[in-house]
């Protein structure tokens, strides 16, 4: 069966897309697991020592993914946001609710990281500059849209009012991502970037590359099995639901 002759739209349905989520989550964990094995191994024992930081810039392999996925986990959260509103669809907003509490993990992992590696990088656990100031802003974005979600009782405006405040804080992504260039701050320039060669050892950019898939697939796995969880609250008067999970 070729890509182009399948029916993509069909799977924009609950009951169509509840059984796929299963079984992507379980190949999407599997993979993750394993690639942390991998990425940990080389970040934490193959790496070589830094000649600066010593072994403290280990923290780099947890702190620089967590830090990627935090924001672009936002990003994808406002997309599905968008569809919501824009598509009127049931899954969108269910697939949006299910990423915010991954995409505040990540942020919290982040900020933590941060601080545990600026205490002996710049000497301080905490300073209120740019970077750590919209990453903590960040934070309480999502706090914000999960919070809103569950004070409204009636999920269809509890979609939409959500969906609105993600899509009005997405502008802070863009935000967190330049602010090492618009702003003086403690944390350095980008270390991996598209047009320019890395500015770290082969291994250690390895192991940081795996470390990113290692929790972008994590992030899908736990967003599916959420998603599922969604579906069953949210359908729980269709029929098909109690006939598909007995089936299951």
């Amino acid at each position: 069966m070729h890509l182009t002759s399948i029916n993509w739209f069909r799977y924009a349905s609950p009951v169509s897309f509840f059984p796929v989520a299963q079984r992507l989550a379980r190949w999407f964990g599997a993979a993750a697991a394993l690639l942390a094995i991998v990425g940990l191994w080389l970040g934490l024992v193959v790496a070589p020592t830094d000649a600066q930081q010593g072994d403290a810039y280990r923290i780099i392999f947890i702190h620089v993914p967590a830090a990627w996925m935090s924001m672009f986990i936002y990003l994808v959260m406002a997309l599905w946001c968008g569809m919501s509103l824009t598509l009127n669809a049931r899954l969108s907003a269910m697939m949006a609710q299910a990423l915010a509490p991954t995409g505040a993990l990540f942020t919290v992992i982040a900020l933590w990281s941060g601080a545990l590696w600026g205490r002996p990088a710049w000497g301080t656990y905490w300073a209120w500059d740019a970077r750590m100031t919209s990453e903590l802003i960040l934070l309480f974005l999502y706090f914000g849209y999960m919070a809103l979600r569950h004070s409204i009782d009636d999920p269809r405006r509890a979609d939409r009012a959500s969906a609105v405040l993600a899509l009005v804080g997405a502008i802070n992504v863009p935000i967190i991502y330049f602010s090492v260039k618009w702003w003086n701050t403690l944390h350095q320039g980008a270390t991996v970037s598209l047009t320019a060669a890395p500015k770290m050892a082969a291994i250690m950019l390895t192991a940081m590359l795996i470390m990113t898939f290692s929790v972008w697939f994590y992030a899908i796995a736990i967003t599916l099995t959420r998603v599922r969880a969604i579906i069953l609250e949210r359908e729980k008067s269709a029929a098909w639901v109690g006939t598909l999970v007995g089936a299951e």
